[in-house]
């Protein structure tokens, strides 16, 4: 089947991407208001892109009035913002933190969460996640309804337990998202199959 995103209207196409690009990691995102109130909310619009320097992508989208979100308004305003990675025993958490709350009231409270201190940002990070990733703004890019976020990683915070050598992560199983509007994957089904040269692909041949 041929689908030409021109022909069908932006929900449609908008379920049909997010059920095809998947699995998504889960940019759990806070920020800090002008009121000092702090905001948390999940994006799965998000991944990295640059290793040297460190830098992610988050893709935030408008209200449903096509006002802007909290989330952008006060990346702007601070220029800055930590990503959280969300875990299988955080979920609960996370999905609260989707819900419309009205703009100043704290989803992080109301998922009984707790901050804690950033080194480099002002912005603080959620207490209860096994990695956490301090950021300052780059850019932005206007995208239709959506505007990239292209952040610089200036500290990352990983669970002890979780690292091994070399900075090697192992045991880390964050959550996935899958289909529009509400499945998610687990990440515990891995593999590990070393890359070829194409010298051994020559070999092979």
């Amino acid at each position: 089947m041929q689908i030409d995103p021109h022909q069908h209207p932006p929900a449609s196409n908008y379920r049909l991407l997010t059920n095809l690009v998947v699995p998504r990691p889960i940019a759990w995102v806070s920020t800090a208001g002008e009121n000092g109130v702090v905001n948390l909310a999940p994006f799965s619009f998000f991944n990295a892109v640059s290793g040297h320097p460190p830098y992610l992508v988050i893709s935030v989208g408008t209200n449903d009035d096509g006002g802007q979100k909290d989330t952008a308004r006060n990346i702007l305003a601070s220029g800055e913002f930590v990503v959280n990675m969300v875990t299988e025993d955080l979920f609960d958490a996370m999905n609260i933190s989707a819900a419309d709350f009205p703009r100043g009231e704290s989803e992080l409270l109301a998922a009984g969460l707790h901050t804690a201190p950033s080194v480099k940002v002002k912005t603080p990070r959620v207490a209860e996640c096994q990695a956490s990733m301090e950021c300052r703004l780059h850019s932005t890019v206007a995208l239709g309804e959506n505007t990239l976020f292209i952040g610089e990683v200036l500290m990352f915070h990983v669970a002890d337990r979780l690292m091994g050598p070399r900075l090697h992560v192992e045991g880390y199983a964050p959550l996935g998202r899958l289909g529009s509007p509400s499945v998610y994957c687990r990440t515990q089904d891995q593999f590990d199959v070393a890359r070829i040269s194409y010298a051994e692909y020559c070999r092979k041949g």
